[in-house]
């Protein structure tokens, strides 16, 4: 909420972009309660704001809050006179589900006159606070982060055969044609069974019975809806040969967990996919922290061509931050060969790499800060802990 008022004090339109379910509504109207709430769902909204966007707007005295203001793109247009006149800062809130088309908008309409936060599912640090984290690391993962499943009596084994549904035969309609639901729905789960992987565009159609060029147009709507990521490789400046495809990643570890059949958090403690799973559970917690402080994700990994691999890199004013991430729950000498060799290659100045592990406790090794997942918990990863 602090990030949204920060952004209102420089901005005279303030876009909360997201995930379906994420909260954003619920957001907008706890950080904005004074100005009134708008759905351009609602057909009548809609058909006002098409049918007379100059009228709909001059409502709004004191600004408003437009909810999935994509539906209603030309009303963008209108929107950026009225607050060019008005100069007001923080004037309104537009949010949307679908990323593409929100932002297209903006950028076509209302080009420098808008602030933006993407808000993901609960993070771990938001959890915290108020006593509402996962009691285990395995429940963690199998619920992930979508506020239902923390603020209402239900199970995430009930919640995510409803969120895909209606995702898919609401979202995916919007965005893309597509004939077959059932083949884009065994395409989802196939990147949910890649998510931590490196990539490879043709062979994951060719698992999905689909082209490449469909598998990566199909892609590009998971990721307008702030399903998954692509994780870019770091080469800047290294000499070696590096891999420079990108990993896929969810953004929520719970939905992966659902989409690749694990209905009881007790069976992820021996499952096969326990470390993708944990793995995406890190980095998209570091992507939510990122997100919630107004920030760009601006997270890589780093791979040559032997196979030698970290995880996640970043950069800040100090150096570059490496850091590895393993789902087990005792250390082991092997963790430390990827960040070992990555400084080799470097050859310039870094922060101590970050070792963040499935077990309890916080201690040195070898150069290296080894810590439990409970970091997650707090609010800042960054090596100052």
């Amino acid at each position: 909420m602090s990030t949204l008022h920060r952004l209102a004090k420089g901005f005279p339109v303030i876009a909360l972009t997201g995930p379906r379910q994420s909260g954003k509504t619920t957001l907008a109207k706890a950080a904005f309660a004074s100005k009134p709430y708008i759905s351009l769902e609602n057909p009548e909204e809609r058909e006002f704001a098409e049918r007379d966007p100059r009228g709909f707007l001059q409502r709004f005295e004191g600004g408003a809050i437009l909810d999935e203001a994509q539906r209603c793109p030309a009303l963008l247009s209108w929107l950026q006179g009225l607050v060019d006149g008005r100069g007001r800062m923080g004037d309104f809130i537009l949010t949307g589900s679908a990323q593409f088309d929100l932002m297209s908008g903006v950028t076509q309409s209302l080009a420098g006159r808008v602030g933006r936060v993407e808000l993901l599912p609960l993070s771990a640090a938001e959890l915290a606070p108020v006593h509402r984290q996962p009691p285990s690391l395995e429940e963690a993962l199998a619920r992930g982060g979508y506020p239902a499943l923390y603020d209402r009596d239900l199970s995430a084994a009930d919640w995510f055969p409803n969120y895909v549904a209606t995702y898919l035969e609401r979202d995916v309609r919007q965005l893309i044609a597509i004939r077959d639901l059932t083949q884009f729905h065994r395409f989802v789960r196939m990147c949910a069974a890649r998510s931590g992987q490196l990539l490879n565009l043709a062979a994951l159609g060719a698992d999905c019975g689909i082209s490449a060029v469909t598998a990566r147009d199909w892609l590009s709507v998971l990721e307008a809806s702030y399903l998954v990521m692509r994780l870019p490789p770091y080469y800047r400046n290294f000499g070696k040969r590096l891999v420079k495809t990108p990993k896929l990643y969810f953004l929520d570890v719970g939905l992966v967990a659902w989409l690749l059949g694990i209905r009881k958090s007790a069976s992820i403690e021996t499952h096969a996919a326990r470390g993708a799973l944990f793995e995406t559970y890190v980095v998209s917690e570091l992507v939510k922290q990122r997100f919630n402080a107004g920030q760009p994700a601006d997270l890589y990994f780093w791979r040559d061509h032997t196979g030698h691999e970290v995880d996640v890199l970043y950069e800040t004013p100090q150096g570059l931050q490496a850091i590895e991430i393993k789902s087990g729950s005792t250390f082991a000498a092997d963790w430390l060969e990827g960040v070992h060799k990555w400084r080799q290659v470097v050859g310039e100045v870094t922060l101590p790499p970050l070792v963040i592990f499935g077990g309890e406790g916080s201690y040195e090794r070898e150069s290296c800060r080894v810590r439990g997942w409970r970091l997650l918990e707090t609010h800042n990863l960054d090596p100052v802990d």
